[in-house]
């Protein structure tokens, strides 16, 4: 028969040190965004902390030149492309995305040479359509290539959802991504290439005797922010992938579809501020720990066998619905011996306040051996004397 044990009253008592395991949890009713896609992330776990249709994928615009960015650093670290190359500017790069273009501009000149410490700085801080194209064709021939190899490459980081048409981000039906990959391609940056992230945090940057100023409406008005990037079109509306970090705690936000600038810089600070103090990850059990629950097991040379989690158990909540999570565990029994070591036999449910249920496997942490003939028909006789009183 189907066994359910009772909810742990004593949980908090096993909150363990951190581990690094991702889970993900969906707060459904406690915040709320005008955003159309919405994701809030735990930078040092990966945990998605709150979701708005955040797996549908989304027009992007200059968010995706994260993806662009990522192309071009690893680029670097391989050493195919180097921060003191001069890169020629193209009629293509400069027509599309240049001063003529209408778009995000570096304002680079026809047919002249510029660095790509230099490029690098044009799209992050200027988000400049032409320096994202001159990259492109560097490392690929082509945009329509460079697009291709984004695609492939953010296939390989796990990034599904990703589907890139341009090095830009300019509007393309066949250009889009969702808001957690998005926030996962932003954990990607902060956490692989450290060396490069400080140009995130710069505020203007100044090319061809023209300064500009980073759209990023945190930087300066949220402490601790220090990146990523802006993004707008007329289909797509404002959007954001933003992170902060405070007191040892970063976070991830990305969002999409704001009405206004000034409506994106409200929301920016607004949800930051929610990420920061609203939302937490708990860690309850490390990877391996055995539970204080044992599951009988039937004609076994023991009557019970010990349960262990496998990878470390964390889930995000927000802070009010922690303390009405319950962590019950249920499994099929009582389990017939044989039991190996390892063996999957139940799961942790973990549930809270507005929140979808959360299960983690359960295995054997000892095995238990199947009883002799003498032992197998007392256990039968007394489980009929049982089953019969």
């Amino acid at each position: 028969m189907r066994a359910i044990t009772s909810s742990f009253a004593f949980i908090a008592a096993l909150i363990l040190v951190p581990v690094l395991a991702p889970a993900l949890a969906h707060a459904q009713d406690h915040y709320e965004t005008e955003a159309t896609h919405a994701v809030i992330m735990d930078f040092e776990t990966g945990q998605v902390l709150f979701a708005k249709d955040a797996e549908t994928p989304m027009a992007p615009s200059s968010m995706s030149k994260m993806m662009t960015v990522l192309m071009v650093l690893e680029a670097i670290d391989a050493g195919t492309l180097s921060m003191d190359d001069e890169l020629p500017v193209s009629e293509y790069a400069w027509r599309t995305g240049g001063a003529a273009s209408g778009s995000s501009t570096m304002f680079l000149e026809l047919h002249s040479r510029a660095r790509v410490d230099d490029l690098l700085r044009g799209v992050i801080i200027q988000s400049g359509g032409d320096a994202c194209i001159v990259l492109a064709e560097a490392l690929s021939g082509s945009e329509a290539a460079f697009a291709d190899a984004m695609t492939a490459r953010a296939h390989e980081l796990g990034l599904m959802s990703a589907q890139f048409a341009n090095s830009t981000g300019w509007p393309d039906p066949d250009h889009n991504i969702s808001a957690l990959d998005l926030a996962r391609l932003a954990r990607i940056l902060i956490r692989d290439h450290p060396e490069y992230y400080g140009i995130w945090a710069e505020r203007e940057f100044t090319y061809n005797g023209i300064r500009q100023y980073n759209r990023n409406p945190l930087l300066g008005n949220f402490a601790g922010a220090d990146g990523l990037k802006t993004g707008h079109t007329e289909a797509a509306g404002y959007g954001l992938a933003a992170t902060a970090e405070r007191d040892g705690q970063r976070r991830i936000i990305v969002f999409n579809g704001m009405d206004s600038n000034r409506a994106r810089t409200s929301e920016a600070e607004r949800m930051m501020r929610a990420a920061m103090s609203d939302f937490a990850v708990y860690d309850l059990f490390d990877a391996g720990a055995v539970i204080d629950q044992r599951a009988e097991v039937f004609m076994g040379e023991t009557d019970t066998v010990g349960m262990e989690v496998g990878e470390a158990v964390q889930v995000a909540l927000q802070r009010r619905a922690r303390r009405n999570m319950t962590v019950s565990v249920v499994y099929d029994g009582p389990l017939m011996a044989p039991v190996e070591v390892g063996q999957e036999i139940g799961h942790l449910v973990v549930e809270a306040p507005g929140y979808e249920p959360q299960n983690f496997p359960l295995f054997a942490s000892e095995a238990v051996g199947r009883r002799g003939m003498m032992g197998r028909i007392g256990a039968a006789l007394a489980h009929m004397i049982r089953g019969g009183s």
